[in-house]
């Protein structure tokens, strides 16, 4: 059944020639309309696959048909549009291959747990320096290994405490930029800094939200951010942000995702 009806429209455009035309026109309009919009505005992997597909499904039309104009363009779009995703996509293969999962052996040996008397102090010191407004990035290590990261800040390997945290991200200490790792009840060091998130986000989100986010899409982290302009608090998991109210919801929300052990 479907290879008459196929058959029928191919039929039609061979015999047709003023329809043959019409749709060798359309798609190559198509697609310079698409590359050029790819060029200005696609940046998100689902949009690239979608827009791949498109341009791969009309180059097998104009292959179909034998259309003299759309075919040979559609060809040359096929390879310029993989060469324009990898570039474009090039960020993100890179986050990716940056991070390693912590191998069994190193699961079993370091223990990424925090005590509850480390998650008090950094919500005594989150919500203090939320009082203040003094901006905060606080990640804590989970199984993903951050220490591609680390090795790029400034090492403390001290233990966690709210004084210390405070003085860290005080504003006129010379550590107060970028972000601390946490590693268990260690603050392994100070002066992170992490890829931005790519995805939209409102353009009053600074800089230090969308590091929290970039870094929890590609790890398991968690990571608590403290705006300087507003004192909000947000934690930032798996690629989304939550709002923190209090200490209460934030140290019951610590408890809750901190700690977790692979077997």
């Amino acid at each position: 059944m479907f290879g008459d009806f196929f058959n029928i429209i191919k039929n039609f455009f061979e015999d047709n020639l003023v329809a043959r035309m019409i749709l060798d026109g359309w798609l190559t309009l198509m697609i310079i309309s698409v590359l050029v919009l790819s060029a200005l505005k696609i940046r998100k992997a689902l949009n690239l696959i979608i827009i791949g597909l498109i341009i791969i499904g009309f180059y097998l039309v104009s292959e179909w048909l034998d259309l003299s104009v759309a075919k040979p363009i559609y060809t040359i779009a096929v390879g310029c549009y993989i060469t324009i995703a990898v570039v474009i996509l090039a960020p993100e293969l890179r986050k990716i291959m940056e991070v390693q999962p912590k191998s069994s052996d190193q699961q079993k040996a370091l223990v990424v747990s925090s005590t509850q008397a480390t998650i008090e102090a950094v919500t005594e010191a989150v919500f203090n320096m939320a009082s203040l407004k003094v901006g905060a990035l606080i990640t804590f290590e989970q199984h993903y290994s951050l220490q591609q990261y680390a090795e790029r800040a400034i090492s403390l390997n001290a233990d966690v405490s709210r004084e210390l945290l405070e003085q860290i991200f005080i504003k006129d200490s010379p550590l107060h930029d970028g972000g601390v790792i946490i590693r268990g009840n260690k603050i392994v060091c100070a002066a992170a800094y992490y890829t931005l998130t790519q995805v939209d986000l409102d353009k009053t989100i600074g800089s230090r939200h969308r590091a929290g986010i970039g870094v929890s899409e590609i790890t398991d982290s968690l990571t608590i951010i403290v705006s300087e302009e507003t004192g909000d608090v947000h934690v930032a998991n798996s690629g989304f942000m939550k709002s923190m109210n209090n200490k209460n919801e934030l140290i019951e929300y610590l408890s809750t995702y901190l700690g977790k052990t692979i077997a």
